[in-house]
């Protein structure tokens, strides 16, 4: 696992110290690849007081306008979330979430989300999530500091990574090398809009009373992390049946 591919991503951090007590997280445990979706207030002065030392990590931040546009390149996104949601997602522990990250290719891209210091990321945001990571705090007192949440999940990458290094790391996801490239983020939100227009389109799905049929399906789909062929040969599938239905309909 290599540290440097993993990127933590903030969204619509509201307090400037938060940006810089999470830069000064990253760099005690290696991570340097920061993304900032659409902060309150950045640059800041309190925000490099609380890197304390991880003014570099601020500096190379990248500061963008969605989160799509923060995971456009990556293939394993995992959203952190502190309470249930309607639709339950796969979810795991830090300590889990390491395990994982270590079965990842070295040279594909993780990042983690977190979501705002009031509310947290919105379901809309979870669903684009492969899994989401949720730390087991005591029930009374649950809510944790953005900076310490980083930390925590921080720690256990790089714990993960010095096993990994003494060769004693945990056994990959798949049970085996995987041997083709992961979907990157675009490519799987490519083929869930092929989907939905092609239900739409064989009247499966009706876009007036649309229930939770994306959300379950995406569910689906990114529960089983989807290398690049496998999408391709869905997209493929999609295409026919559009292809016969247009010929039905003719």
């Amino acid at each position: 696992m290599k540290l440097e591919n993993i990127r933590i991503v903030l969204v619509n951090t509201s307090h400037p110290g938060n940006i810089g007590g999470v830069a000064r997280a990253m760099k005690n445990m290696g991570l340097s690849d920061l993304s900032l979706v659409v902060p309150r207030i950045f640059p800041s002065g309190e925000a490099d007081a609380r890197a304390a030392g991880a003014a570099d990590i601020l500096q190379s931040a990248v500061v963008v306008s969605s989160l799509e546009e923060a995971i456009a390149d990556v293939h394993l996104v995992v959203g952190a979330s502190a309470r249930e949601r309607n639709i339950p997602w796969p979810i795991m522990d830090p300590h889990e979430l390491a395990g994982v990250a270590a079965s990842v290719a070295v040279d594909q891209k993780i990042a983690i989300v977190f979501g705002r210091e009031d509310r947290g990321l919105t379901n809309d945001e979870l669903q684009l999530c492969h899994h989401h990571v949720h730390i087991p705090s005591v029930e009374g007192f649950s809510s944790l500091n953005l900076a310490a949440a980083v930390q925590v999940i921080a720690y256990e990458l790089r714990m993960a990574q010095l096993k990994q290094a003494d060769s004693q790391a945990q056994a990959p996801q798949w049970g085996t090398d995987w041997d083709i490239e992961l979907a990157e983020h675009r490519e799987l939100e490519l083929m869930f809009e092929h989907l939905e227009k092609m239900l739409v389109d064989i009247d499966f799905l009706d876009p007036e009373n649309p229930r939770q049929l994306m959300p379950r399906l995406r569910r689906l789909f990114q529960r089983a992390v989807p290398d690049k062929v496998e999408v391709n040969v869905l997209r493929g599938i999609l295409s026919h049946i559009q292809k016969k239905n247009d010929l039905n309909q003719n």
